[in-house]
């Protein structure tokens, strides 16, 4: 009998083989940084645009809905009326409701394109006095930026002061930062808080939300809630319709200019975004789909402004997203 215990560990030796201890082992390599995939896909959701072919197939079929809910609709109450007399002009009047409220819908919907369009056309007309140095021109913005605010009692304090030194400027560029100064000041900073909230909370949702599209519709919502405040601020006040107009507008020119895309810049305005990447994904996608945010904010508030950044500094998306994430996660601090 052999003292050998059979039923022990065998080692088997390979000749040839390296061998490997832990100072010779390859490093683990980093986990790829964080990329925003939740704000990348809804900002390609939003700015994708429909084929001709797409835009008529839905034109027609609304149409054709249209068509025939009426036709169903005039059927129904013409033999009910037949029936029923009582009944079926009781059907007439709700009907005629509905129908009633649908038109105060679009009418709605109508206002506040033409909100938006007011919004654009003061805009230009401030560029345009500004790049060719016309004061009759800034004078005209002026007119007219005091006539959409007009109704706003938290501005008129700004508009009086406005009014009384407007005839001491004679230059069309100190012209437009008085007005700047006086009027729009109070609506930047309610912008801006606008835009740290909404990053803070797209942040917080897209961090803790494990689901696979729960954040990309938390990131979508987000977003369009806030484009459409910053429109009211400024006085646009845009509807259904008018606010994902805007929003695929502002998506779009940050899609067509990369401006989504996670790059070196942004990942070091990100104050601990690095870190938090490292420790947990979710959190570093968290930080980093609220600093997308901030960036289509920002976009968001260039496009509904009345005036172009004349005198005023434009804001920074990396102090909006320092603000907005300080404390959260401990990816910001205080500025």
């Amino acid at each position: 009998m052999s003292g050998k215990d059979d039923n022990g560990p065998v080692l088997i030796e390979l000749e040839g083989a390296p061998s490997q201890t832990p100072d010779t082992a390859p490093a683990v390599p980093d986990a790829a940084p964080p990329e925003g995939r939740a704000m990348q896909a809804a900002a390609t959701f939003a700015a994708r645009s429909p084929s001709a072919l797409g835009r008529w197939f839905w034109r027609l079929l609304g149409a054709l809905a249209v068509f025939f809910l009426g036709l169903w609709a005039w059927d129904f109450v013409a033999g009910l009326i037949a029936r029923s007399p009582w009944l079926g002009y009781g059907a007439l009047v709700l009907v005629g409701a509905f129908v009633v409220v649908c038109a105060g819908i679009a009418l709605r919907e109508w206002a506040a394109f033409a909100r938006l369009r007011r919004l654009d056309t003061i805009h230009r007309m401030a560029a345009r006095a500004l790049a060719e140095d016309d004061l009759d021109g800034a004078r005209r913005v002026v007119a007219r930026l005091r006539a959409l605010y007009a109704g706003r009692d938290e501005l008129k304090w700004g508009l009086a002061r406005l009014a009384e030194r407007e005839e001491e400027v004679l230059d069309a560029d100190a012209l437009l930062g008085l007005a700047e100064a006086e009027v729009l000041a109070p609506l930047d900073a309610a912008a801006r808080r606008e835009i740290e909230a909404a990053a803070r909370q797209v942040a917080a949702v897209t961090a803790v939300v494990p689901l696979a599209l729960a954040d990309v519709v938390a990131a979508l919502a987000g977003n369009l809630r806030m484009i459409r405040r910053i429109a009211e601020i400024y006085g646009g006040r845009a509807g259904t319709l008018g606010s994902w107009r805007l929003t695929r507008t502002v998506l779009t020119h940050l899609v067509a200019t990369g401006a989504v895309a996670v790059g070196d810049d942004l990942i070091g305005s990100v104050a601990g975004g690095g870190v938090l990447s490292k420790i947990s994904r979710r959190f570093g996608e968290g930080v980093i789909n609220g600093a997308l945010t901030a960036r289509v904010g920002v976009a968001a508030l260039e496009v509904c402004r009345p005036l172009p950044f004349a005198r005023a500094p434009a804001p920074s998306v990396s102090s909006l997203v320092q603000r907005a994430l300080a404390g959260l996660f401990g990816g910001g601090r205080e500025s």
